[in-house]
């Protein structure tokens, strides 16, 4: 089964993530002016702010934001490369004084 995301052409996808990016930060900004805004956090939660609020905005002006680290396992090709090392040398070899006449580079560019 192949995801969603192949299906949708490359600018219906840019503008997918250009969307969700928006509506992320809406939502965030959203959060920091209630948590500013204490009218507004108390709209929220229905006219009074509870005194044990644990809400998500009393967490983010705390502090309280935790990520947690997920262990997936990564799933290792088992297809091998072999690469065998490639060693090169070179040799100089001097090269032959007497070649045929004409066969030789010009001496002079003049000449050629």
């Amino acid at each position: 089964m192949r995801p969603a995301a192949e299906h949708l052409n490359r600018r219906a996808r840019q503008r997918l993530y250009a969307a969700t990016a928006v509506l992320s930060l809406a939502i965030w900004l959203f959060m920091a002016v209630a948590e500013v805004y204490t009218p507004l956090h108390a709209w929220l939660h229905g006219g009074t702010i509870p005194d044990d609020d644990d809400c998500a905005i009393v967490a983010i002006a705390h502090g309280k934001v935790e990520t947690v680290a997920c262990d997936i396992p990564v799933a290792v090709p088992i297809t091998w490369i072999e690469v065998a090392p490639r060693v090169e040398f070179s040799v100089f070899c001097q090269p032959v004084e007497n070649l045929l006449s004409g066969r030789s580079p010009p001496v002079l560019l003049a000449v050629s």
